[in-house]
């Protein structure tokens, strides 16, 4: 390499690193002038041009590229990246595929297919490729991390949390590998593994690289930390985001085009939640459109929802600029993302901008921390006024929960007893149904106090994964309590879950992610619960749900006085009784569950939103309670 390219490609990488890719595209190209085969200098002017999305030029180099080095495998490697980016995943494969046959040794190429392989769903066809990159670099982190996401999406966890744990000290900078071990054993209920983290933990996200919120939602309950988190995180990924270009019209639409995108169009929490929403919409004045990006294709609760959408767009193999398209293509006046940092989310399409208006709401319990999100769904109780800070979003203050709910959620009639369920016939059973990766030691020690204050009580629990019943039962020991007083609950269908909370007394619910769509099942199901809420987000909605539920006398003010009112109602049949009918009966008028004011609100905040956008206005909060 000549002294004159060494400094060319100093010059534009520092240019690169500073997001100034226009620079760093006329230096590479002033030097090109002299000196045309320098492949380096083509491989960055590649880069340069797909960082400034113009896709087009990005190929022409990296195909050029190839032209200049037809036997080396990083040639080949370096057009697989740029297919996979644009989401051409066959394209990639093969490109892969190219590499290896350069140099049957290149490990990066056995990676960069099995990421494509595992993007798809193949996990098991992936896995052979990671090991095998692992067989020629032992020390390849990536390939370790890569490892562990397919052993994450398989079940075994404590594989993950190892591979996770390997590729971390392999490459202490990779910070998402750490988080990632963080979830695999909250996962598991490990918390003598999650110890190791201790304050270090804390930084994750914030210092460093950039890793995905989600993963430490449960670590703490520091709303500004989530934030920060968040913002880094979309920051990395997709910048600024793009601005709406288009023009607004003179006028309100007729008809307000709506567009919901989310993962989760089948038999899941947040389609559950959103059927009364979906099916009391005023079609008069809006027009209600399904973008589908979920591997899932078919589910009862798909065809119900169907039948309340004006289209539905299956768009789960599309790239994020064909999902772009098709969304402008249906004129979306408010483009609605359902999945917010979830599993699954495509955060991508909305930087590029598929709509004037963008709302956060649901699927996410916090702050996607995106300029290109004008807006979040919340209520008074999940967001205070002395809480904004810790939301980018403009907020839209819905006059009760936030959380939408089905009036018309069926409930199996059975005659099912305890002792089907494991459950002792006589005894209180306190309950919990919350995913395993939300219980943390603070929580458990008051259950297992409540356990021992109040004989022949048992604790129900979902049984997430067997790695977690195991410690959990190890963990009830530690504190005196017989492990077999902690029963697990086989998943179930909707209906069969709901009807088997009839057998339960109270629900005892989690602090930093509080229990969501749970609560709402519970509640629904005629089941009491008591919450204790926190700071963020995520640990405010339980009491949310109460408070529209008018159930406040559940919701805590610390954690004596959560366990104060568990034990209160364990050790008084009459008070027991009396709350279990007080739930029931509130179901059938209380403000969460009337599904049809709940949507004349949505629509009302649509509405808001869409006003201040005809009138030329920046996005500013709006309450809709004092209206």
């Amino acid at each position: 390499m000549t002294s004159a390219v060494e400094m060319a490609l100093s010059q534009a990488k520092n240019a690169m690193k500073s997001n100034q890719f226009g620079v760093a595209i006329s230096i590479c190209e002033k030097h090109l002038k002299s000196e045309p085969g320098a492949a380096v200098i083509w491989v960055v002017l590649a880069n340069a041009h797909f960082a400034n999305k113009d896709y087009e030029q990005a190929f022409s180099c990296f195909k050029k590229v190839v032209d200049l080095a037809p036997q080396n495998p990083k040639s080949y490697q370096n057009l697989g990246v740029f297919y996979q980016g644009i989401g051409k995943y066959n394209e990639a494969l093969q490109s892969y595929k190219k590499a290896a046959s350069c140099d049957a040794n290149y490990a990066p190429a056995y990676n960069g297919a099995g990421v494509v392989l595992m993007t798809v769903g193949q996990f098991d066809v992936a896995q052979p490729y990671f090991a095998k990159a692992l067989q020629l670099d032992p020390g390849f982190a990536d390939a370790y991390n890569n490892l562990a996401h397919v052993f994450f999406s398989k079940g075994q966890l404590p594989a993950a949390a190892q591979s996770y744990a390997k590729a971390n000290a392999l490459n202490p900078d990779l910070k998402s590998a750490q988080a990632n071990q963080f979830y695999s054993l909250a996962m598991m209920c490990d918390w003598a593994g999650l110890e190791s983290f201790s304050s270090e933990a804390d930084t994750l996200g914030i210092e460093g690289e950039a890793i995905a919120p989600f993963s430490l939602l449960v670590r703490e309950d520091a709303p500004e930390r989530q934030l920060a988190r968040s913002r880094k995180f979309v920051s990395a990924k997709f910048g600024r985001g793009a601005e709406w270009r288009g023009a607004a019209p003179s006028k309100r639409p007729d008809k307000l085009r709506i567009g919901y995108f989310s993962a989760d169009f089948h038999n899941h929490a947040t389609l559950s939640l959103m059927m009364g929403l979906l099916r009391n919409h005023d079609h008069e004045k809006f027009e209600i459109h399904g973008f589908s990006y979920g591997v899932v294709k078919e589910s009862n609760s798909l065809n119900e929802a169907k039948q309340f959408l004006e289209s539905f767009s299956d768009v789960e193999r599309a790239t994020d600029e064909e999902i772009v398209e098709l969304a402008r293509e249906k004129k979306i006046d408010i483009a609605i993302d359902l999945k917010g940092h979830t599993h699954q989310a495509r955060t991508g399409i909305f930087a590029y901008r598929m709509a004037p208006i963008q709302i956060n709401y649901l699927g996410y319990p916090g702050s996607i921390g995106a300029d290109f999100i004008e807006y979040m769904i919340v209520d008074k109780v999940t967001v205070p006024e002395t809480h904004k800070q810790y939301l980018s979003e403009k907020l839209i203050y819905l006059p009760n929960c936030y959380q939408p709910n089905n009036d018309q959620r069926q409930i199996s009639q059975t005659d099912t007893k305890r002792t089907d369920f494991g459950l002792p016939e006589t005894g209180f059973v306190f309950c919990s149904f919350n995913n395993t990766y939300k219980i943390t030691p603070r929580e458990f020690d008051i259950w297992m106090r409540l356990l021992g204050k109040v004989d022949s009580s048992v604790l129900w629990l979902l049984k997430g994964n067997d790695y977690a019943a195991d410690n959990l039962r190890k963990e009830a020991q530690k504190r005196g309590v017989d492990p077999n007083r902690l029963i697990f609950a086989e998943k179930l269908p909707e209906p069969e879950h709901l009807a088997r909370h009839k057998h339960a007394d109270l629900l005892l619910d989690t602090f930093n992610v509080n229990a969501h769509t749970t609560a709402s099942d519970a509640l629904w199901a005629g089941l009491p619960m008591v919450t204790l809420p926190g700071a963020q987000f995520a640990a405010r909605v339980a009491a949310s749900i109460l408070s529209a539920a008018n159930l406040p006398e559940l919701i805590a003010k610390s954690e004596e006085d959560y366990e104060a009112i568990a034990l209160d109602l364990a050790l008084n049949p009459e008070k027991a009784i009396a709350i279990r009918s007080k739930v029931k009966e509130n179901a059938k008028v209380c403000p969460l569950f009337d599904s049809k004011s709940y949507t004349v609100d949505l629509e009302r905040a649509y509405d808001a939103a869409y006003a201040c956008y005809l009138r030329g206005e920046a996005p500013k909060n709006i309450d809709l309670v004092s209206h």
